[in-house]
């Protein structure tokens, strides 16, 4: 791995893909992990931790951009009419966010969003 950067080459990313991990011994489903560890899919437990995961993942991906953009978390807030606490607990992952802020803050730092929606 490259000792430099936290990120993978794309020769490491291609040699990652190509591993076939569940004939390495000791090799553990992350999904089998999940289930002894949090709980089985569908369970009260589970569908907080997944909420959980999900509110950290959106608050990371947001704090990524921000920071590529070299804006404060103040100026943020300012942008989209909220305090700077709002914008610190969305990216520690500590607010559940509604889908109109992530919307307006998206906004706010260049994001693109699209939205698919599959009715059954």
């Amino acid at each position: 791995m490259n000792t430099t950067s936290t990120r993978l080459t794309a020769e490491e990313l291609q040699r990652l893909r190509k591993t076939d991990f569940s004939k390495k011994k000791g090799f553990v489903k992350a999904s089998e992990v999940l289930a002894m560890e949090v709980g089985e899919k569908g369970t009260p437990e589970r569908e907080e931790f997944d909420a959980k995961a999900r509110a950290w993942y959106y608050g990371e991906v947001l704090r990524e951009r921000r920071k590529e953009l070299g804006m404060t978390q103040k100026e943020l807030a300012e942008k989209i009419g909220r305090e700077r606490t709002y914008i610190n607990r969305i990216e520690q992952g500590e607010t559940d966010l509604q889908l109109s802020s992530f919307i307006r803050i998206a906004d706010a730092l260049g994001i693109v969003l699209r939205l698919d929606v599959n009715i059954a």
